[in-house]
C-alpha cells in the first residue's frame, strides 16, 4: 500500500463526523498506512479531552482534521486551538464525493469519518483552510460572549433577589428602585429589613438618596409617609434574619456584576472603536452598542470565510434543517450550530423590530400566516443574514431607504406589506 506524504507541517490527517450521541473519529498519522477508528462522546469535556490527547500524541506539527461545514458548534470549539488546521468540507461537496463511492449514496457516521479522512489526506491542496480571525476580532469575540454571560449572570441574581424580597421585605421591591442600578444594592446591603429601614434616621436616608440623586423632595416625603405607614409581611425572626443575610449577600454579587458589566461595556467600546467595519454595524437599525460589536465579531474581517449568505444562514444555525423519509416531510431548527452565534442575529432580528419598517411589516407577515413569535424572528434573522453578508462583503454601510427602493422596483410582497403597516400607523 502506498504510504501518502504531506508537507512538513502536518503530522496526521483526522476525519470528523459529529452526530447526536457520539462522534465517528479516524485518524492516520503521517508515515502510516493504515487509520484507526474511535468514537467522542457528546460532551464539552470529552471533545476538549480527546483534543488534549491528540497534542500529547502529536506535539509538534499540525493535525489537518476535516469535518462538515454545516457543524458550526464543532468549528467554534475547535478554533482556538492552533495546532488543529480546520478543512469545513460543504454538505454538497461530502454528499457528491459520497455518491462517487457508494452509487446508493447511502449514508452513515462511520462511512462518512472515512470519507472525511480521505479527502484531507489525498485532496488537501485543494482544500480551504479555516483561517483564524486577526487579533482584534478575536477578542472583540470573546468579550463580546464574556459580557452576554455576565448579563445571564445579573438576570439570574436579580431574579433571586426578586424571589427572596417579595418572601420577607416586599416594600424593598419600590423603595431600592431598579436592581440593576447598583444604588438598589447599596440600600440593600445597608437596610436588608423593614426594621432596619424603621431604625434609620431620616437624615441618614436623607443623605443617602441626596448623594445617589435617587429622590426628589417630594419623593423623600412620600418615601417616609410609606416607611410610618408600612406593615412587615412576616414577623418571624428566623425567616428574616435568614432572609436578611441572603439578601446582602446576593445584593454585593449583584453589585459587583453590575460594575464588571460596566468595565466590559467600557473595553468594548474601546476595541470596537479600532474595528475597520464599525461604520457598517453601526448603520444597523437597533444594533446599539451592544449588539453592534457582536455582529462585528459574528462575521468577522475576513472577506473570504463565507462564500456566501447560505454558509453563513447555516453555519450559525438560523438556516432551518428539512429532512425527509419516504413521503414524509418536516422542517426543524438547526441543533448543532454555535449557539451565543445564533442568538446574536436572533437578538438583532427582534430588536430591528422597532428600527426597520420593513422589518416590521416582514414580522407581521409572518405572524399573520400563523408563525409563533420566535418562529417569525428567525424568518427575519435569516433575511436579515442575507442583507448583512452583501453589505459586509462590499463594505457598505445599510441604508434603509436603499432597500425600501429594493423591495418597491421588485414588487416584494414584503413591500406590499409596508405600504399596509404605513397605512395602519398613519391611522392609529
Amino acid at each position: 500500500m502506498e504510504i501518502p506524504v504531506a508537507s512538513p507541517e502536518v503530522v496526521a490527517w483526522v476525519g470528523l463526523d459529529w452526530a447526536d450521541q457520539r462522534h465517528e473519529v479516524r485518524l492516520q498519522a503521517v508515515g502510516s498506512g493504515a487509520s484507526e477508528s474511535f468514537t467522542v462522546e457528546q460532551k464539552p469535556e470529552a471533545l476538549h479531552g480527546w483534543i488534549a490527547e491528540l497534542r500529547a500524541r502529536f506535539p509538534q506539527g499540525k493535525v489537518a482534521l476535516a469535518l462538515e461545514q454545516s457543524r458550526g458548534a464543532v468549528i467554534y470549539a475547535l478554533m482556538n486551538y492552533d495546532f488543529l488546521l480546520l478543512y469545513p468540507i460543504p454538505p454538497k461537496s461530502l454528499a457528491r464525493y459520497r455518491e462517487a463511492f457508494a452509487s446508493s449514496g447511502a449514508k452513515s457516521d462511520a462511512r462518512d469519518a472515512d470519507l472525511l479522512l480521505e479527502l484531507v489526506r489525498a485532496h488537501r491542496d485543494r482544500l480551504r483552510v479555516w483561517q483564524p480571525d486577526d487579533a482584534l476580532t478575536r477578542q472583540l469575540r470573546l468579550l463580546v460572549e464574556h459580557r452576554r454571560r455576565t448579563v445571564a449572570d445579573r438576570t439570574r441574581l436579580t431574579n433571586r433577589l426578586t424571589a427572596l424580597l417579595k418572601t420577607y421585605f416586599p416594600q424593598a421591591l419600590d423603595w431600592a428602585g431598579d436592581l440593576h442600578n447598583p444604588v438598589a444594592c447599596q440600600f440593600l446591603r445597608a437596610w436588608p429589613t423593614l426594621e432596619a429601614v424603621e431604625g434609620a434616621s431620616r437624615s441618614e436616608l436623607r443623605r443617602f438618596f441626596h448623594e445617589h440623586r435617587r429622590l426628589s423632595a417630594e419623593g423623600l416625603q412620600q418615601l417616609f409617609q410609606e416607611i410610618d405607614h408600612a406593615q412587615p409581611l412576616t414577623r418571624d425572626p428566623a425567616l428574616v434574619e435568614a432572609s436578611a443575610l441572603m439578601a446582602q449577600t446576593l445584593a454585593a454579587q449583584l453589585e459587583a456584576v453590575i460594575a464588571a458589566l460596566e468595565r466590559f461595556d467600557q473595553a468594548l467600546g474601546g476595541l470596537f472603536g479600532q474595528h475597520p467595519d464599525r461604520e457598517l454595524f453601526d448603520s444597523l437599525p437597533g444594533a446599539g452598542a451592544a449588539l453592534g460589536p457582536r455582529l462585528g465579531a459574528a462575521f468577522g474581517t475576513d472577506r473570504h470565510r463565507y462564500q456566501s449568505a447560505e454558509e453563513l444562514q447555516q453555519f450559525s444555525g438560523v438556516a432551518p434543517v428539512t429532512e425527509s423519509s419516504g413521503k414524509t416531510h418536516w422542517v426543524h431548527w438547526r441543533m448543532a450550530c454555535p449557539k451565543f452565534l445564533r442568538q446574536t442575529f436572533h437578538e438583532f432580528a427582534s430588536c430591528s423590530l422597532k428600527k426597520s419598517l420593513w422589518a416590521r411589516a416582514y414580522y407581521e407577515q409572518r405572524r399573520r400566516g400563523g408563525a409563533s413569535h420566535h418562529a417569525a424572528v428567525r424568518a427575519l434573522a435569516y433575511k436579515w443574514i442575507r442583507i448583512l453578508y452583501r453589505c459586509w462583503k462590499t463594505r457598505t454601510p445599510y441604508d434603509e431607504s436603499v432597500y425600501l427602493q429594493a423591495l418597491k422596483r421588485r414588487r416584494s410582497p414584503v413591500w406590499l406589506a409596508v405600504g399596509t403597516l404605513s397605512i395602519q400607523e398613519a391611522h392609529a
